[in-house]
């Protein structure tokens, strides 16, 4: 068994390449569009809905189709990145993803739009890992890794953020198929740039992959990721969720079970006494609960609320990544004057107060007097969090696990982030519900459910610094 602190049984020559921050650059570029495709879709579904003739019910798994295929194979993709090469790997998820892309902006029908979603999903499981995989190889330095990581978080940050405003303008202007065509470009950059930057594998882990463990991992958070989802649309009480969370812990304590047994496990349970990379993904989860359940928000808030349209909407949110961008970059050198557990704890402390100043913004909120200044403060907040919890969890992991690294803190923020839209989401329901039924206009209400939903936000925000303050050392 290796263990993230010792040598890997692999050749540990890092890859190679001549240009590393243009390789860099190129690979943030592909992050940049797995996190961009699980929200861009978001303001096309009405039109793509009537054009395929899909109801409320099949829109739902547009999104759903994506993100079941990419959180449930994260994990696997990452191991499978360790064992083969994270160069080719990331290499094959990049060419799946853009074929997948146009396959899906080529559909005629509802069928073949959700198998293209899914390759999407399955694809990015491939890259996301072994993109992360490559910059701490790139990097073996740790202050030029945490200003990798500083741009790397600036690039993914700008995704979570920019998917409504593309999704806007593309569907205005070229119809809801240029949400997927977009890809294609852009993803033939990096298929063509990254043989060219990057010219060799680094390190890889020796012996057979986990089969066992590999299908009940993947199966396991499949429904997980399923239940959440379902429980968006259908309630917490219903069957079908219920179902999902008793097979997902049934075969979450199997997998268990199987990587103790296993000599050469998909998953080493050891990992996990690396503190910095347990402490990473915890906060993961917390930051991914709070990021993806505020995105949501803010968006529905601003268009059905404030009355914005949908390319109003996307260019308010530009202030927040702008100064996200800004953060990330600036937070490698506070990382290594400060170090990372004091510049985690106050970019969340930071993110916290931006959303419960902006829990405080009422039914006819003016931009510029009410919410400018709490998005910038969230914007600094999830910079600086985001590129601080990426360092955490990968700082000190040798070249033959680095993909599983990688699977690990995607999957952290792909789960937070389903849990996340799914508690604080209904939570907010149930507030605009008990306010409407008080008498409230439908625009009062909303206002108050998701004043809620922000608060319930920042308080996960809260616990995670919590978390890092208590949390004892490597």
């Amino acid at each position: 068994m290796t263990s993230l602190t010792t040598a890997s049984t692999a050749a540990a020559t890092p890859p190679r390449s001549s240009r590393r921050w243009l390789a860099l650059s190129i690979l943030a570029l592909a992050q940049f569009l797995v996190v961009l495709d699980a929200s861009i879709v978001n303001i096309a579904l009405p039109v793509l809905g009537r054009q395929l003739g899909m109801d409320t019910a099949a829109l739902a798994w547009v999104i759903t189709a994506y993100v079941l295929a990419f959180g449930g194979l994260l994990l696997l993709g990452g191991r499978l990145a360790d064992r083969y090469g994270h160069r080719r790997v990331f290499l094959i998820g990049a060419g799946g993803f853009v074929a997948a892309s146009a396959l899906a902006g080529l559909s005629l029908s509802a069928e073949m739009l959700l198998a293209a979603r899914a390759v999407q999903g399955a694809s990015a499981a491939l890259l996301a890992p072994a993109a992360l995989a490559l910059l701490t190889q790139l990097f073996p330095d740790a202050k030029e890794r945490t200003k990798a990581l500083g741009v790397w978080g600036g690039v993914a940050g700008i995704g979570s953020a920019a998917g409504v405003l593309l999704g806007g303008v593309l569907t205005a202007a070229l119809g809801w198929q240029s949400v997927f065509f977009v890809n294609v470009p852009v993803g033939a950059i990096v298929l063509i740039a990254i043989p060219l930057l990057i010219t060799r594998d680094g390190a890889r882990a020796q012996g057979r992959l986990d089969a066992a463990g590999a299908v009940t991992v993947t199966a396991a958070l499949v429904a997980l990721v399923g239940a959440f989802s379902a429980v968006e649309q259908l309630g917490f009480l219903h069957p079908l969720p219920l179902v999902l969370f008793a097979a997902a812990l049934a075969l979450g304590a199997v997998f268990v079970v199987i990587e103790r047994r296993t000599a050469e496990p998909l998953v080493p349970l050891s990992v996990f006494r690396h503190r910095n990379l347990a402490l990473g993904n915890v906060v993961m989860l917390l930051g991914g609960a709070a990021m993806v359940a505020l995105f949501f928000a803010l968006s529905v808030y601003m268009q059905a609320v404030l009355g914005y349209d949908a390319l109003a909407a996307g260019l308010s949110q530009l202030p927040l990544a702008g100064a996200l961008v800004v953060v990330a970059g600036m937070v490698p050198a506070l990382i290594a004057r400060l170090r990372t557990r004091p510049v985690l704890i106050g970019s969340l402390l930071v993110l916290a107060g931006g959303l419960i100043w902006l829990a405080a913004a009422p039914s006819d909120a003016a931009f510029l007097t009410q919410l400018l200044g709490p998005t910038l403060l969230i914007g600094v907040g999830l910079g600086g969090a985001f590129v601080a919890t990426t360092q955490l969890a990968v700082d000190g992991v040798d070249g033959g696990e680095a993909g599983l690294a990688g699977g690990l803190i995607n999957t952290s923020q792909q789960i937070g982030g389903a849990v996340g839209l799914a508690v604080l989401g209904t939570i907010a329901g149930l507030r605009t519900a008990t306010l409407e039924a008080g008498g409230a206009t439908t625009a009062d209400a909303l206002t108050g459910g998701f004043a809620w939903l922000f608060l319930g936000a920042a308080a996960l925000a809260v616990v995670g610094a919590g978390v890092v303050a208590v949390w004892r050392r490597e």
